[in-house]
């Protein structure tokens, strides 16, 4: 797919001192939203349900087109429940354990709305260029866990556990100081702890994202998301000396650093 890795367009985003517009993060959330819809009510040929999990819906694997297409990506952490599949070790937790919800962590009984809540902590992250868990804790870890990560993860496991374990609605809030009521009232949904209390399926958040996303004064869809995308890289341009990403071919060809012209600020 040509286009970067959110988790790109984050980064360059953080360089400049700039998040990634509102509009442009709730289209980004919506189209994930949707597509992790789809996943989730995918049925076999007898019409039974797969079961469907992602259980790593974060930033890197979630792909933006020049043409301002979003894509999810890598189900290699995918749940399911279809014959023969190859079952993960009970005490393994596969994906980035710091876009995890609580009841993955826990090993307990989990289904769409895990993808739920690592999705809020993904809007929250474009919408502020932080991570919810990115914090100064010194705590120790009140216990050793006996889960184990597939990878090495962003966060270290027990130090994200005892954060999971310990974060509330005013953490949420303070995170997104300034922004407006309607973005706070998402992301505090789908962050919620308890799964009864986050949308009920990925559509219902899907449906809240474009419904913020409409009420904006102007339109915003694949075109728009694409001109955006071109001006963030366009701006990140100065910067590609001093910042050291995972890809390649992200800035556009021939820009060099003084030829690259920021887009006016927007209102």
């Amino acid at each position: 797919m040509d286009g970067p890795t959110l988790d790109t367009l984050i980064s360059l985003a953080t360089m400049r001192e700039k998040p990634l517009s509102a509009p442009f993060a709730l289209y980004i959330a919506a189209e994930v939203a949707d597509a992790l819809h789809h996943a989730h009510t995918l049925r076999d040929s007898e019409n039974r349900p797969l079961g469907i999990i992602h259980r790593d819906v974060a930033p890197r694997n979630i792909r933006v087109a020049r043409s301002g297409e979003v894509k999810v990506t890598d189900f290699g952490a995918t749940y399911s429940l279809m014959v023969g599949r190859e079952e993960t070790p009970g005490l393994l937790l596969k994906g980035d354990v710091a876009y995890a919800s609580p009841e993955y962590l826990h090993r307990k009984p989990m289904d769409g709305r895990s993808d739920i809540f690592s999705l809020g902590l993904v809007l929250m992250e474009m919408l502020t260029c932080k991570h919810l868990f990115d914090v100064e804790d010194e705590t120790a870890p009140s216990a050793t866990m006996d889960v184990k990560t597939e990878e090495t993860p962003s966060v270290p496991l027990t130090r994200m556990i005892a954060l999971v374990n310990r974060y509330r609605p005013e953490d949420v809030e303070n995170a997104m100081a300034g922004l407006p009521d309607v973005l706070k009232a998402i992301v505090h949904k789908a962050l919620q702890r308890k799964l009864s209390e986050r949308y009920a399926t990925a559509a219902e958040m899907r449906d809240a994202l474009r419904a913020a996303l409409a009420a904006h004064s102007q339109p915003f869809g694949r075109k728009e998301a694409s001109e955006e995308l071109a001006r963030l890289l366009s701006e990140a341009s100065v910067l590609r000396d001093r910042v050291d990403l995972d890809e390649e071919g992200i800035f556009p060809e021939g820009l060099d650093a003084d030829e690259a012209t920021p887009a006016p600020n927007e209102e």
